[in-house]
């Protein structure tokens, strides 16, 4: 018969065997807690999925940046070629330098490079400005498409060229047009191009109107030669030079622009009927 204390003994080794056998996971209670933790492991990713904007989202919330940053990198581009048309102006494009240009713009010395690509570039660049400030292809073709006769069309042309040769406040396209015409750099053909040739169909079709011949002609090439060249010479001769040698061409604005266009008008009368009598 068992004494007292062995008795007490097996009763605590029983209980210790209980609670280990209840604290040990049974297999469906491992499952099931794998289970919950799956869930909720997909509610938290799901919650965290909504917060986030989805990638369309993202796009266009990225296309609004982009959007929103173009004014601001645009205006850095135009001040960056507008200071540098002053100082290609002053200075020509062999004395002009990107460190200047920019010191002058206050950018950073990348900017050159980042807006244009290279100095070249930025000259190329400003010469076409230039060429925009004495008159644009927009404006050109509004003067010329609009309603009314050929002539009279030609004579705001005229008008247009002109009056740009008196005025006081000439834009640094001026004088850089004049050195380029003077001393023509490597980018010549660009500025023609992307410039100078849009400009002379529009003028070449509306001179071919004026002398009703084909634009192609020619006598229409001559005529634009002869029309246009000195619009242009006045527009970029130096204000002082006219003022000191002929003092009296910019007193009156509104005699030069009628002498000439009367000028002009009469050479292309001559033009167009030499032209019908060789018809």
């Amino acid at each position: 018969m068992p004494t007292k204390r062995a008795t007490i003994a097996a009763k605590i080794t029983d209980r210790s065997a209980e609670a280990k056998t209840a604290r040990k996971p049974t297999a469906a209670s491992a499952r099931a807690a794998r289970t919950e933790q799956a869930k909720q492991a997909k509610q938290a990713k799901q919650a965290k999925q909504a917060k986030e904007p989805k990638p369309r989202a993202r796009a266009e919330e990225s296309v609004r940046v982009k959007r929103a940053s173009r004014p601001d990198g645009a205006a850095t581009r135009q001040h960056l070629l507008d200071t540098a048309g002053q100082v290609f102006a002053a200075r020509g494009f062999a004395d002009a330098t990107s460190k200047e240009i920019c010191e002058r713009a206050g950018t950073p010395m990348a900017s050159v490079n980042y807006h244009f690509g290279s100095r070249e570039a930025l000259y190329e660049a400003a010469l076409v400005e230039a060429h925009r400030q004495v008159v644009s292809l927009d404006e050109l073709s509004a003067l010329t498409e609009a309603p009314g006769d050929a002539r009279d069309k030609l004579r705001a042309v005229i008008s247009r060229f002109v009056g740009l040769s008196t005025s006081t406040s000439a834009p640094w396209g001026f004088m850089l047009m004049l050195r380029e015409v003077l001393s023509p750099s490597p980018a010549m053909p660009a500025l023609i191009e992307k410039a100078v040739r849009p400009k002379a169909a529009v003028l070449l079709r509306l001179i071919g109107e004026v002398l009703q011949l084909n634009p192609h002609e020619p006598a229409v090439q001559r005529a634009l030669m002869f029309s246009v060249l000195p619009c242009i010479a006045l527009m970029i001769a130096p204000r002082q030079v006219q003022a000191t040698l002929l003092p009296a061409v910019a007193k009156d604005r509104a005699a030069l622009v009628e002498d000439f266009t009367r000028f002009v008008m009469a050479g292309l009368d001559a033009v167009a009927a030499a032209h019908k009598v060789r018809k």
